[in-house]
């Protein structure tokens, strides 16, 4: 660990802090359909995509209503984005299928179009050998803003429903898709796209370049017949298309699909130390700026930024703890040299950390600040392969994910997921004093704490279910490439990412499989839509409910207490459903680590 590192993790949260207050103002005016500086530009648009689509942006919808609307769009565009992929090859439009890719596959199709509906961008597939350029710009990063738009809009329903006063509804969800898309998503991506071509991400509808390479290379694998064939390699393959556009809002939108299979790591994706961090600002520009369009809202801007605290903490308790694993020696390499110069030629040296699976352009710090960012986020993009961290290191992504991608969160789910756990937070502390909580005015009682704790426990049902059957069975077991507790970790981590709607991975885990591809993409359905639910259910009890005037019995919601106690919530609830399952897991293979022993 160096003052290098912890200087530009405080600078990456400085930044952060900067941005956060006037984008969530931003997107308070947004929402209330308050004027912006933009409604010149794209009040028109808006209005004739109403008239096109036949909607009536004064209607409002009921939670059934607006939870039906959001399904309905979601389920026809999961359909779309199938049909495209299995119609790629089929298009007659050489520039976008320039490389005559074939239809994938309908398993694989399915889990695709499941995993960018529901904002998780798992991919059990090589992107630049699977996907056309149709199907990436067409299918996925038109999802990418589909899907987050989604997010916010629940996020802010749930919002409305804090802030209202004896309302049946929370607002229209066609009205929010269309308002989160064209003023927030698509004008902050048009410049931030812009900027990653300033920086050399390609952007382009070129068929792939063939390439001599300087030195031939000499690889060995398995021919026909089971035995080791040599074959020299004189040539390489480099893959173009329009990255710029998809990996703007795959950062922004915390959808995290990669362009290409080595994700934030290749130098096309990310080519430079800015736009790496660039990529992590935008991966927590929005679930930041939504705490303070909260407290904007419900009229409590002290609340808005407990909630950020809370956030803080939690992110900061993470990337600490990462960044010490990773700066560790790994104990199983004996005679290497693991020390770095810490101050230049001559001068003293210091334990190298862990660069397995690392960008050397990167490096420690900024490799364990990313995975922290998009696994607080339910982003998901890598510049490093996490299946190569020390266990502990490992073990804080998925950690994140599993305390339910509220450290930040996915853009709107993060919001909505943190909301109910100050839901049941309040319900605490009311307990604490013997009387009815109390949560900004609206009293919180069985009904509201009841969904709160189903929308909890579908969580870990989903993950820890799937997970017990898949290390019990062939299909789940033949897909691990480490045996022991990192095996355990690696499905662990696909079923969490899934269920979290994060989207990274272990990496060592084929999911390219019948069996994964079925079982992923209904837990990353289920972890997104089944959720959402109970959700809904919780802000339409509270839009009807009355404000009660504070009293000495009102437990504040914009207090250090607060947020002491809501992190205490969170972390209480998350060691007691998943500390089992890491203890048989990272922490075990930790423990092993030190003894020296390793499974091959």
């Amino acid at each position: 660990m160096t003052s290098n590192g912890w200087l530009q993790i405080a600078v990456f949260f400085a930044l952060l802090l900067l941005a956060a207050k006037p984008l969530g103002l931003y997107m308070a005016r947004v929402y209330e359909r308050q004027k912006t500086w933009l409604d010149p530009v794209l009040g028109p648009v808006e209005r004739l995509l109403y008239r096109l689509t036949g909607v009536n942006p004064e209607a409002e919808m009921r939670w059934t209503e607006y939870g039906a609307a959001m399904l309905i769009f979601s389920c026809a565009t999961l359909l779309l984005t199938y049909a495209i992929e299995r119609l790629q090859h089929a298009i007659p439009i050489p520039m976008l299928n320039p490389q005559h890719l074939a239809a994938v596959e309908p398993y694989l199709a399915w889990n695709t179009a499941a995993s960018f509906t529901t904002n998780t961008n798992w991919q059990s597939y090589v992107p630049e050998t699977t996907m056309s350029y149709l199907t990436q710009m067409a299918g996925l990063a038109t999802h990418n803003f589909w899907s987050a738009a989604t997010g916010m809009a629940l996020a802010i329903a749930f919002i409305r429903g804090i802030s209202r006063r004896e309302s049946k509804t929370l607002g229209n969800f066609w009205v929010d898709l269309t308002r989160g898309t064209l003023w927030v998503l698509l004008p902050i991506c048009l410049v931030y796209a812009l900027a990653l071509v300033s920086q050399g991400a390609i952007q382009n509808l070129k068929p792939y370049d063939t390439v001599t390479l300087i030195e031939p290379q000499t690889v060995t694998a398995p021919g026909a017949d089971g035995k080791p064939v040599t074959t020299t390699v004189t040539t390489q393959t480099i893959a173009q298309g329009p990255l710029a556009s998809q990996e703007a809002i795959k950062m922004l939108g915390t959808n995290g699909g990669g362009f290409f299979n080595a994700n934030s790591a290749h130098p096309f994706e990310n080519p430079t130390p800015l736009t790496n961090l660039l990529e992590m600002l935008s991966i927590f520009l929005i679930p930041a700026g939504l705490c303070i369009t909260l407290g904007r809202m419900v009229g409590s801007p002290g609340h808005g930024w407990a909630v950020f605290a809370a956030m803080s903490v939690l992110w900061f308790a993470g990337v600490a703890t990462c960044y010490w694993a990773e700066a560790q020696p790994n104990p199983l390499l004996h005679g290497v040299n693991q020390r770095v110069a810490t101050a230049g030629p001559g001068q003293s040296l210091s334990p190298g950390g862990n660069m397995e699976g690392k960008e050397v352009r990167f490096g420690v710090a900024d490799s364990a600040l990313f995975a922290t960012v998009t696994t607080d986020a339910s982003c998901g993009a890598v510049n490093s392969m996490h299946d190569s961290f020390m266990p502990l290191g490992g073990m804080v992504p998925l950690a994140n994910i599993m305390m339910g991608e509220i450290i930040f969160g996915g853009v709107g789910s993060g919001m909505y997921g943190m909301l109910i756990f100050v839901i049941v937070t309040v319900f605490i502390a009311g307990l604490m004093v013997g009387r009815t909580p109390e949560y900004l005015g609206k009293k919180v009682q069985a009904y509201e704490v009841q969904l709160s704790m189903l929308y909890v426990l579908i969580f870990p049902l989903i993950i820890l279910g799937f997970a017990a059957v898949s290390v019990l069975i062939p299909a789940g077991l033949s897909s691990i490439s480490n045996h022991g507790p990192h095996g355990l970790s690696q499905i662990l981590y696909a079923y969490t990412s899934s269920a979290g709607n994060n989207g990274s991975a272990f990496a060592g885990l084929n999911a390219n499989t019948h069996w994964y591809n079925s079982t992923l993409g209904i837990t990353m359905l289920v972890g997104r839509f089944l959720m959402i639910v109970p959700m809904l259910a919780v802000a339409g009890s509270l839009a009807t409910k009355k404000i009660v005037p504070p009293s000495l019995g009102t437990f504040p919601v914009n207090s250090t207490l607060f947020t002491v106690l809501l992190v205490s919530v969170i972390l209480i609830v998350g060691a007691l459903t998943f500390f089992p399952a890491l203890s048989l897991g990272p922490i075990l293979e930790h423990l092993l680590l030190r003894s020296g022993i390793s499974f091959s």
